[in-house]
């Protein structure tokens, strides 16, 4: 079976697409911060790009980790633990929240993908 002249155009054309949304898709933010909020003050501000794991609170605590150009609330003492269930963020705009404990993350400056629709 030999193949057609298009159809080796149309996975050439497949491939280079895929390379081009892989790159601008892609997880990771260059130059982003993690700021984290306590009932609305700030208590926080993380550079994207340094892997650390940080504690915010003592009786009820969150443990945010950040790396690998993301962030995430790994831990907490809450009681419903939807801030440790909605995983990683990496992307301007995204947060992490936890209602009991009054906590809000959120990923500032990041460069780090399309959430815009151009006209």
């Amino acid at each position: 079976m030999k193949g057609h002249r298009n159809d080796w155009l149309l996975a050439v054309g497949v491939l280079v697409l895929a390379a081009a949304l892989w790159f601008l898709l892609r997880p990771g933010g260059e130059g982003g911060w993690v700021v984290v909020t306590v009932d609305g003050t700030e208590v926080g501000r993380y550079a994207l790009e340094e892997e650390r794991t940080v504690t915010i609170g003592e009786e009820d605590y969150n443990v945010l980790e950040i790396t690998g150009g993301r962030a995430a609330v790994t831990e907490a003492n809450c009681g419903d633990h939807t801030c440790v269930h909605t995983g990683w963020i990496s992307r301007e705009g995204e947060t992490i929240v936890c209602l009991p404990h009054r906590l809000v993350v959120r990923i500032e400056g990041a460069s780090g993908g399309l959430d815009a629709v151009a006209r």
